[in-house]
């Protein structure tokens, strides 16, 4: 979002001022007459200004009039197509509220939009890890970390050492339980059934002779056999019953026989070792990675510098910018490091200011003459930085300082800065129409 122009009614006369995209400087305002024009500016895209009137440009092109006549009802009108879209900006009180068509609130407008230079020297004040992390390798800086989460993935993808172990753990016993059983159950089988064989046969051999002498004496024998039978016969059923639930032990497990549970058993292990193998080298790479962060970057972490990733690079591009405006210019002083935090402040607030719309939306910044304590020469470089950073977002620069409107007067000439200074008009301006290059004057 940026501004195109500014009228402000106020019975017959009309104040007109008109904004070049990149950076306005608007030259000679005293400190009152400052604040007053930071309020209506901002004011302008609440809900509350009456008189008040904006053009204004979004960021995919399209020029809006934002009109807020004294009497009547207020509009917002595309411009391009000339068609009223007062309802995309309607809030629900029925107010027109540009603010809050971005999902921006009146009070912390006023906070993001405008920086003067007590704002400014407080942003300064709270950089101090993102800028010493500026000041490092930015390509060894960022390599470091990624390298640090790459391995941090890798060793979380590989799973926790144990888990299958554990969660298999129950099942296994079952199954070695069951299996033992069965083996105990068989070999006293087999051993029960060649006794009852060899019983069996000698009570039948003994119980022959006996019949012929005495047949009543033959019937235990042969009943000592008989009860062998039955025997052999129990442990036959214990044996079916074991092997049934060592069965449905093994079909829990996912496997038809003992045989294949042990060649699966043997499988994972192998795995488990490649696996364990496999942890192990991460683990390493891991450690030496955050042992190289750590040397890199000190006691900051991976994540917190992730998170503030762009504005780490921000600050080390401003100190890329310094760097190239002291080798342009031979004459230019060096700055100090309240110059330099300064700088990279302005520099942040501009990049926070650069999606700060709900949607991506960028909105403008107006500086409040925030480099009234610089030295003039050292201000001139940061006016430098200043038209080299600005155009997304716009910046409107108030200012009372004569080497300030100098600078612009000179920098106006290339139609890079427009450079606005107060000048007395007769002719009242009605409502705002498309401006296609902005002017050099206000209008009273």
């Amino acid at each position: 979002m940026q501004y195109t122009r500014l009228v402000i009614e106020e019975g017959a006369t009309t104040f007109s001022l008109s904004f070049h995209p990149r950076l306005t400087v608007v030259a000679g305002v005293a400190a009152a007459a400052r604040k007053g024009l930071v309020a209506e500016l901002i004011g302008g895209l609440g809900s509350t200004r009456t008189g008040v009137n904006l053009e204004l440009a979004d960021d995919r092109g399209r020029r809006l009039a934002v009109l807020r006549p004294a009497t009547g009802g207020h509009r917002v009108i595309d411009v391009g197509s000339g068609t009223d879209v007062s309802e995309e900006f309607r809030s629900p009180d029925g107010r027109l509220d540009v603010l809050g068509r971005f999902g921006l609130d009146a009070r912390s407008a006023v906070d993001t939009l405008h920086l003067d230079r007590g704002g400014l020297h407080r942003d300064s004040q709270r950089d101090d890890i993102v800028k010493r992390l500026s000041e490092l390798d930015q390509t060894e800086l960022w390599s470091t970390a990624a390298r640090v989460r790459i391995t941090e993935d890798e060793l979380k993808a590989l799973g926790p050492e144990e888990g299958a172990a554990t969660e298999n753990a129950e099942l296994v016993a079952r199954i070695e339980r069951h299996h033992h059983g069965l083996e105990e159950a068989l070999d006293q089988h087999l051993r029960l059934r060649r006794d009852a064989s060899m019983v069996c046969a000698a009570s039948l051999l003994a119980a022959l002779p006996v019949a012929l002498i005495r047949p009543g004496l033959a019937v235990p024998i042969l009943a000592i056999g008989l009860a062998t039978i039955l025997m052999a016969f129990m442990f036959r059923a214990r044996v079916e019953a074991v092997q049934r639930m060592e069965q449905s032990a093994l079909a829990d497990a996912g496997v038809d026989s003992y045989l294949g549970y042990v060649v699966g058993r043997v499988n994972n292990m192998m795995e488990d070792t490649e696996t364990r193998r496999r942890r192990l080298a991460v683990a390493e790479d891991h450690r030496a990675a955050a042992v190289r962060w750590t040397r890199v970057a000190g006691d900051v972490s991976v994540e917190w510098a992730l998170t503030h990733h762009e504005e780490i690079e921000t600050a080390a591009r401003l100190r890329k910018e310094l760097a190239t405006l002291g080798q342009i210019s031979t004459t230019a002083p060096a700055l100090d490091d309240d110059t330099t935090a300064l700088a990279h402040s302005l520099i942040s607030h501009l990049g926070r200011l650069r999606t700060i719309g709900s949607g991506g939306e960028s909105m403008p910044l107006i500086l409040d003459d925030p480099f009234t304590e610089v030295a003039p020469s050292t201000k001139l470089t940061l006016m430098e930085l200043l038209a080299r950073t600005a155009g997304s977002p716009q910046v409107i620069l108030l200012t009372d300082q004569d080497e300030v409107a100098t600078w612009a007067r000179l920098e106006a000439l290339t139609g890079e800065v427009a450079l606005v200074e107060p000048s007395i008009s007769t002719q009242p301006v009605a409502h705002p129409a498309p401006a296609s290059q902005p002017s050099n004057d206000l209008a009273v």
